[in-house]
């Protein structure tokens, strides 16, 4: 059996700790003093860069330039920029109630 995804529309923006800073419910990644210079292995940028946001499945690490998602029942988590472009685009706002009425029946 193939099944199709209910279109359903989200909320997301892209995350930038130096133009958006610690707020929003994400926290400061917790680094050890040795970790400081340790770097990610998604973004190559140094851990101390990063934040963490808790989601449904525990804490997860948001690097710089992830989009934080909002998921139909209000949860929260990161995505990739990679992953963001192959699974969403952008909507008008005025869609926006035209597919709450089809997910909603």
């Amino acid at each position: 059996m193939k099944l199709r995804k209910k279109p359903v529309i989200v909320d997301g923006y892209q995350w930038d700790p130096d133009i958006l800073g610690w707020e929003d419910g994400i926290e400061m990644f917790d680094v050890s003093i040795t970790a400081v210079l340790s770097k990610c292995i998604e973004c190559g940028r140094v851990l101390q860069e990063h934040g963490k946001i808790k989601t449904l499945e525990g804490f997860h690490i948001v690097c710089p330039g992830d989009w934080i998602i909002t998921g139909v029942k209000g949860e929260r988590y990161p995505c990739k920029p990679d992953v963001k472009i192959l699974t969403y685009e952008e909507v008008e706002e005025d869609l926006e109630s035209d597919c709450d009425e089809y997910v909603n029946h």
